[in-house]
C-alpha cells in the first residue's frame, strides 16, 4: 500500500494570455463523486495530453480519465513561448550546443515528437494558424550573438543539420527593426498558438473513452491493489497512474532536491493599429529565440483583433513554485527596455498582459519517464522544452506503462537521475547568483 498527499497545488502567476486570445471555452467540468478508468493521467499540458492520445492509440478500448488542477491552457502549456524545437536547445549552454552524438538523437528523438504532435495538429483540424512547421531564427543584437550564432550552425553542420545565416538587412525585412546584426534559421521548429494547440487537442481527444475533468486538482493518492486519485469534490480510481505534472513532480514526493524549479516572464502588447503596422514594417507573423539563450525571445502573431508582439525574457530561481505580482512588475520593466529597443517605432504601444510561466530543470539537463512506484509513472523535467519534450515524455510513458518497446524509450531509461541540489542554503543564494551573472554576460541580446 501506498498514500501520497500532495504538499502543494499550481500557482500560475498572471493571465495565460494566449489562452486570453481565444473564445471562452465551455463550462468546465469536475470530477464528482467516484468513479473508475483503466488509466487516470494527472495533468493536460503537453505531457499528459500526449500520453492520452497515446494511449488511445495503444489500448483504443480503454478507459482514460484526464485530471487537470486549472482549465485546460491556463496552466504553462498556455504560458509559454509556442516553439517546438526540433534541434539540440541547451538553456544552459552558451550557443545551446552539447556532444555531437547525444545531439543527433536529441534531435531525432524531438522530430519524433514534433511529428507526433504535427499528426494529432492534423487529425483534429487545427489548421496553420495554430500549428506551423515554419521553422525558426536565433536573433543576434550584438556581435557577441552573432559568434554564437556561428558556432552553433558549426555544430549543426558537424551533426549533419543544415542552416542558413541572416544578414542584417534580411532581419530588417523580416521584423521591420534595426536592432539585429543577424540571425541563424533553421527549418525544423514548429511554432504554434499554446493555447489553441492543447485545447484543441483536448478537444479532439475527449470522446466516451477519453474523459477531460478540469478544475479537479488532486490532493491526494493511494494504492491499494489500484490507485485512487482525490481530488476536493470526488475519487477516481485506476490500475495505472501517469503524472504528468512538470515541476510538481516533487509535490508528489518524488525527485526532493532533485529538480531545479524556474520562472520565465513574457508580455503581450495590445493589438497594433494599422498605422502602426504600416511604420513597422516587416513580415506578419514570425518567431525568434535569442542567439544566447539568457537573451529575449520575440514573436509577432495575427490575432482576431489585430497583430500583436510577444516578449519574453528573465529567468528566476523559485523552489516555492510562486512568485508574486510585486515580482511581475518588477520585470515588465525588463520587458519594456527589451520591446523599445527593438521597436522604437513603436513607442506608445503598451502590452496589455503579462505572465509568468514555470519550468523544471535538472542540473544535468536530463527528464524523468520512469515508473516511480508500482504502476505509477512519470513524465516529467522538462528542461524549459515543454512543447516538445512534454510531447515526447508524454508518449514515451505511455509507451512504458503499456509495456511498448521503442530505441526511445531505451534511451529515456538509461538516462541518470536529475542530479542531486547542494544545500538549500547554497542553492538558494547561488541559483540566483547565477542566472544574474548569465543574464548579465547577455547583454544586448537581452
Amino acid at each position: 500500500m501506498s498514500r501520497i498527499d500532495v504538499s502543494r497545488l499550481p500557482v500560475d502567476p498572471g493571465p495565460a494570455a494566449w489562452n486570453e486570445l481565444l473564445p471562452d471555452a465551455a463550462p468546465a467540468q469536475s470530477v464528482e463523486g467516484k468513479q473508475t478508468a483503466d488509466w487516470i493521467i494527472i495533468g493536460a499540458g503537453f505531457a499528459g495530453l500526449a500520453a492520452a492520445r497515446r494511449l488511445s492509440q495503444l489500448c483504443p478500448t480503454d478507459r482514460i480519465v484526464i485530471l487537470e488542477a486549472r482549465r485546460v491552457a491556463e496552466g504553462p502549456a498556455g504560458r509559454n513561448s509556442g516553439f517546438m524545437i526540433d534541434l539540440p536547445h541547451d538553456l544552459s549552454s552558451s550557443d545551446y550546443g552539447g556532444a555531437r552524438e547525444k545531439d543527433r538523437v536529441l534531435t531525432a528523438d524531438n522530430r519524433h515528437a514534433i511529428a507526433f504532435a504535427s499528426e494529432m495538429a492534423d487529425d483534429f483540424g487545427l489548421g496553420e494558424e495554430i500549428f506551423s512547421k515554419c521553422g525558426k531564427i536565433n536573433g543576434a543584437a550584438t556581435a557577441k550573438g552573432v559568434a554564437h550564432n556561428r558556432e552553433y550552425a558549426a555544430h549543426l553542420a558537424s551533426i549533419g543539420e543544415p542552416s542558413d545565416m541572416l544578414d542584417a538587412q534580411s532581419m530588417k525585412e523580416l521584423t521591420g527593426a534595426d536592432y539585429y546584426l543577424g540571425g541563424l534559421y533553421t527549418a525544423g521548429t514548429a511554432i504554434i498558438q499554446p493555447a489553441a494547440f492543447v485545447r484543441g487537442v483536448a478537444k479532439g481527444l475527449s470522446s466516451d473513452r477519453v474523459k477531460i475533468f478540469e478544475d479537479s486538482p488532486v490532493t491526494g493518492l493511494q494504492r491499494c491493489g489500484d490507485w485512487t486519485a482525490t481530488t476536493d469534490a470526488g475519487k477516481v480510481t485506476a490500475p495505472k497512474v501517469i503524472l504528468a505534472v512538470n515541476g510538481h513532480l516533487d509535490s508528489f514526493g518524488f525527485f526532493k532536491n532533485q529538480l531545479m524549479h524556474v520562472f520565465t516572464y513574457a508580455s503581450m502588447t495590445r493589438p497594433l493599429a494599422h498605422e502602426e503596422m504600416a511604420r513597422l514594417g516587416g513580415k506578419r507573423i514570425w518567431g525568434i529565440t535569442p542567439a544566447d539563450p539568457m537573451g529575449t525571445t520575440v514573436r509577432r502573431i495575427s490575432s482576431q483583433d489585430g497583430d500583436r508582439i510577444v516578449v519574453r525574457n528573465r529567468f528566476t530561481f523559485d523552489p516555492s513554485m510562486e512568485v508574486t505580482a510585486l515580482r511581475i512588475a518588477r520585470v515588465a520593466k525588463d520587458h519594456d527596455r527589451a520591446f523599445t529597443a527593438r521597436f522604437p517605432m513603436l513607442v506608445g504601444v503598451d502590452m496589455q498582459y503579462r505572465w509568468g510561466g514555470r519550468l523544471c530543470l535538472s542540473r544535468n539537463n536530463v527528464s524523468v519517464v520512469r515508473e516511480v512506484d508500482q504502476g505509477l509513472y512519470a513524465a516529467c523535467c522538462q528542461n524549459g522544452l515543454g512543447t516538445t519534450r512534454g510531447t515526447l515524455g508524454g508518449m514515451l510513458a505511455a509507451e512504458l506503462a503499456t509495456n511498448t518497446k521503442s530505441d526511445r524509450l531505451d534511451r529515456m531509461l538509461a538516462e541518470a537521475e536529475p542530479t542531486r541540489l547542494p544545500p538549500r542554503l547554497i542553492t538558494n543564494f547561488g541559483a540566483p547568483a547565477y542566472l544574474k551573472f548569465q543574464e548579465m554576460k547577455a547583454g544586448g541580446e537581452l
